[in-house]
């Protein structure tokens, strides 16, 4: 903590981030009154239990939308004719083309970006519109074959439900901002199944950040949206997982294998969307209308040919691979060829999500790299199921590039905790080989080709953290005590000139006072009183050495010199800090970055 009164900081604080005029208060409405009366931060809260509880029943929903369109439409893939394999996407595609051409023009896309710009650009707003269009689009795309998923759909859904209701109580400007992330959350938590994946991605990927009111508010939201998912549809995991067990310590190697081969398989995936997604939207509008079905027309005609699980989001077949059901050979096509027909519907402009496409890519990757393993070493007791699991977990970190969030979903998937050491070590290799490879994230990719700037959050963990203690030089020789004499004070001076000498007005306070006032206070007759009679009554804040230098300048703008202390010992001087040495340390990394450019 700052050495800085609680009241004062806040206040401070305050004072510092508010941006122009108070917005000019509603009347007194019903609404208005219950905020009034449980305080903002509380009925926030309270509100983001019922925006889960919405958009859990939006979500389930959503889900029987898309299996009944599934099941009027193509009647289940493996058992569906030819023609109507290759008919149904392919005119549902041209259905998709002129909704989201002409109605529904927001619904493009997977929706994780869409809310990420409301929380940094439009101050929440997601048109109900908006939210509308994604439930049917998708609903549609998925349920006739399109390789997309219902996952990140679902968080756009819940994200536009949270911000409509937002609107309609008037919440306060941050606090808008702050509501479709928490909609999000709980969309992709009833999605999913797993609110502690739907926390972390969120806080991960949408927010980069917490406290604990937001903490507060994702979970509540998550948890109640999964509660309502569940009483509707049950308390079953998406898959039935085989005993997981892990034998022997050396097998930890071919799980690295299977973290070099999805970071692999990861760079191809993003790198196709990243160069076709660009030039297909340079085309001319009019090709936007056919761009769906022809992504369609491709996928149904992988279907034809002998492969109708790449259709939809495919979690049955996942589950097949799992238990082992697919030979080891298919199980690469498969892999391969979801990755087509994926990269095929998310750069035509179909409204649907990737997460599905990622999971069923990287199951069917671990499968297939079980079985081959398997014929290299037979004497290892390697288990397809568990290969799968922790495959699906290696394209989320390397393609999503979610580390955190990858390995709690495939623990909250699986319901097995020995499980976590493949995950964490395969999951770190693709991680790595993706980053090294496609230094730019697949979502932050998205957004610039979109010709919008959005934070990184990749890049913002991977920024070196400038610190006081780069910035500050050694402490002074003088430095007073609070409970001497100005006799003794002056005469330490030693004739020097000062306008800021610190003082250590007890063990854990500072403050300032200028050579000046103990000389004139010393002529008034007062050597004898203390130093603490011509200090002011408020103290100065002090540093850590360890604090950034965004922190340092909340306060040094106010303050000619502050004081860095050991957390240790918070009487030890270990520094001072000023404005000055702020604004030269910055200098300096400008210049290193002007001289890296070059």
């Amino acid at each position: 903590m700052l050495g800085l009164p609680p009241k004062s900081l806040s206040r401070s604080l305050i004072e510092d981030t508010e941006i122009g005029p108070a917005p000019e208060r509603p009347r007194l409405r019903p609404h208005a009154f219950l905020r009034f009366v449980f305080r903002e931060e509380r009925f926030f809260l309270i509100l983001s239990v019922f925006i889960g509880i919405f958009s859990g029943l939006a979500v389930v929903c959503f889900r029987f939308a898309i299996e009944l369109i599934r099941i009027h439409l193509l009647r289940g893939e493996i058992a569906a004719s030819p023609w109507r394999l290759i008919l149904t996407p392919t005119l549902a595609g041209l259905v998709i083309g002129a909704l989201v051409l002409h109605v529904f023009p927001l619904a493009r896309g997977s929706g994780v970006n869409q809310t990420k710009a409301a929380l940094y650009i439009f101050n929440g707003y997601i048109p109900f519109r908006t939210a509308i269009g994604k439930f049917i689009t998708a609903s549609l795309a998925i349920g006739s074959g399109h390789s997309l998923g219902p996952e990140d759909p679902s968080l756009q859904i819940g994200a536009g439900l949270a911000s409509a209701l937002g609107r309609r109580l008037h919440l306060s400007r941050d606090r808008m901002r702050l509501i479709a992330p928490v909609g999000a959350a709980a969309g992709l938590g009833a999605a999913f199944n797993a609110p502690i994946s739907a926390v972390l991605f969120v806080i991960e990927e949408v927010i980069g950040r917490w406290s604990a009111g937001i903490l507060g508010s994702v979970v509540l939201s998550a948890v109640s949206s999964v509660v309502v998912m569940r009483w509707f549809l049950g308390s079953q995991p998406l898959f039935r997982i085989p005993p997981v067990e892990l034998i022997r310590p050396e097998e930890l190697i071919t799980y690295a294998a299977l973290g070099v081969a999805g970071g692999l398989a990861s760079v191809v995936f993003s790198g196709g969307i990243g160069v076709l997604r660009p030039r297909l939207k340079r085309m001319p509008r009019w090709t936007q209308y056919f761009q769906p079905a022809l992504a369609g027309l491709a996928i149904g005609g992988i279907a034809v040919l002998g492969a109708p699980q790449v259709m939809g989001a495919g979690y049955e077949f996942i589950d097949q691979a799992i238990h082992n059901q697919f030979t080891w050979e298919f199980l690469g096509i498969l892999a391969g060829l979801k990755i087509i027909a994926t990269i095929c519907s998310f750069v035509s402009g179909t409204p649907g999500g990737m997460f599905a496409p990622t999971l069923f890519i990287g199951a069917m990757l671990g499968a297939f790299v079980a079985g081959l393993e398997h014929n290299l070493f037979p004497h290892l007791a390697i288990s397809t199921g568990t290969y799968a699991m922790v495959g699906m977990g290696v394209l989320f970190a390397g393609f999503l590039r979610a580390p955190m969030t990858s390995v709690f979903m495939v623990l909250e998937v699986s319901g097995n905790y020995t499980i976590i050491l493949p995950v964490i070590v395969a999951n770190t290799f693709a991680y790595v080989i993706s980053r090294a490879l496609r230094p730019v994230p697949i979502f932050d990719l998205l957004t610039r080709q979109d010709g919008l700037d959005l934070p990184s959050m990749e890049e913002q963990r991977e920024e070196d953290l400038l610190r006081v203690e780069d910035a500050m030089h050694a402490p002074p020789n003088l430095v007073l005590d609070a409970e001497q004499t100005i006799r003794q004070a002056v005469q330490q001076l030693n004739g020097v000139e000062e306008e800021n000498i610190l003082v250590r007005r007890h063990r854990t306070g500072w403050s300032t006072v200028s050579s000046r006032d103990l000389r004139t206070k010393l002529s008034e007759g007062n050597g004898e009183l203390s130093v603490l009679s011509a200090l002011p009554i408020r103290e100065i804040p002090y540093l850590h050495p360890d604090h950034s230098l965004d922190v340092a300048m909340r306060y040094v703008y106010r303050w000619p010199v502050l004081p860095v202390v050991s957390r240790a010992d918070l009487g030890k001087l270990e520094g001072v800090i000023s404005k000055e040495d702020v604004l030269r340390r910055y200098q300096a990394v400008g210049e290193d970055l002007d001289q890296g450019e070059e």
